[in-house]
């Protein structure tokens, strides 16, 4: 019997047992499809009256589904715009070897990641209620996109740290032992490398970014893309489950491309750094040649 650098090979009874838990498996995941679909369709929740609004005619698009994604958009871009830059210093703060200014990196750091981000929403909009004079319509986008950068740069912030003491501590060694400073070895050597090792957590939460922006609908009436299932669904005849369907499979689609963005550019960034060899052109190797003749 051959084995693996993991486990052994599996013997006839051990792959025999695996098929049947496979099909045990199958056939539960299709009862449990067949029990949705059967009640579903018991409430009529599967009628094409229900879903005809979202294929036929856009005025459910151009009414609701629209502006509310063009909402959540603004709001997810705002934040990340304002996060990513915020939380990549605090980051680098935290690794600063000045105490007065690693600690109250840290501080901050710590208390905005302990707190939950409804309440910073929340927080933000009696803020900007009470010392402000920004306008009632716009103080929900204000408020939602202030507790996700704060939040968020926090979270940031810590994937930064982590990302940066990953890397071998002979990088950091051999940029001082060429007379690198600090800011330079943080800037041309450590970030550089950081940054393909940190790219899947930041996206991550680039990720949870937009997610989180239905909770400024769910609470600060801030008409995001959820918020306009409410009355949508009211309007169409209480197809709550068709628009719940249609808005998710956006949100997924949204999601979806950001990650494979990320991916993308993540092999990108590995690719480039495998070539680290500089090319010459023709003509500087034609001289070099002609130099080492004539010598």
């Amino acid at each position: 019997m051959s084995s693996s650098v993991l486990y052994d090979a599996q013997g006839p009874r051990a792959k025999r047992r695996n098929v049947v838990y496979t099909i045990v498996f199958l056939l539960a995941v299709a009862g449990l499809v067949w029990w949705v679909y059967q009640n579903l369709s018991d409430k009529g929740q599967l009628d094409w009256e229900k879903w005809k609004p979202f294929f036929s005619g856009s005025e459910a698009w151009t009414t609701y589904i629209l502006p509310g994604l063009k909402n959540t958009l603004i709001a997810a871009a705002m934040s990340m715009i304002i996060a990513l830059p915020l939380g990549a210093v605090f980051g680098i703060a935290r690794l600063s070897d000045h105490a007065w200014i690693r600690v109250p990196a840290a501080v901050v750091v710590e208390f905005f990641r302990a707190i939950p981000v409804l309440i910073l929403m929340i927080f933000g909009n009696a803020l900007f209620a009470q010392y402000t004079n920004v306008n009632s319509d716009d103080r929900p986008l204000y408020a939602v996109v202030t507790g996700l950068v704060l939040y968020n740069a926090s979270v940031l912030a810590e994937i930064v740290r982590a990302g940066i003491l990953a890397l071998p501590k002979g990088q950091s060694e051999a940029a001082q032992a060429i007379g690198l400073r600090k800011t330079q070895t943080m800037t041309s050597i450590l970030l550089p490398q950081a940054v393909t090792a940190m790219l899947p957590a930041i996206v991550s939460q680039l990720v949870v970014i937009v997610k989180d922006t239905a909770l400024g609908g769910a609470i600060l009436t801030f008409p995001e893309l959820l918020a306009a299932v409410s009355p949508m669904s009211s309007y169409y005849g209480a197809n709550t489950i068709a628009s719940f369907t249609i808005v998710a499979v956006i949100y997924v689609a949204l999601n979806f491309s950001l990650t494979s963005f990320a991916s993308w550019l993540e092999r990108r960034l590995r690719r480039a750094k495998k070539s680290t060899g500089a090319v010459l052109a023709p003509a500087a190797v034609g001289g070099t040649e002609s130099a080492g003749t004539a010598a």
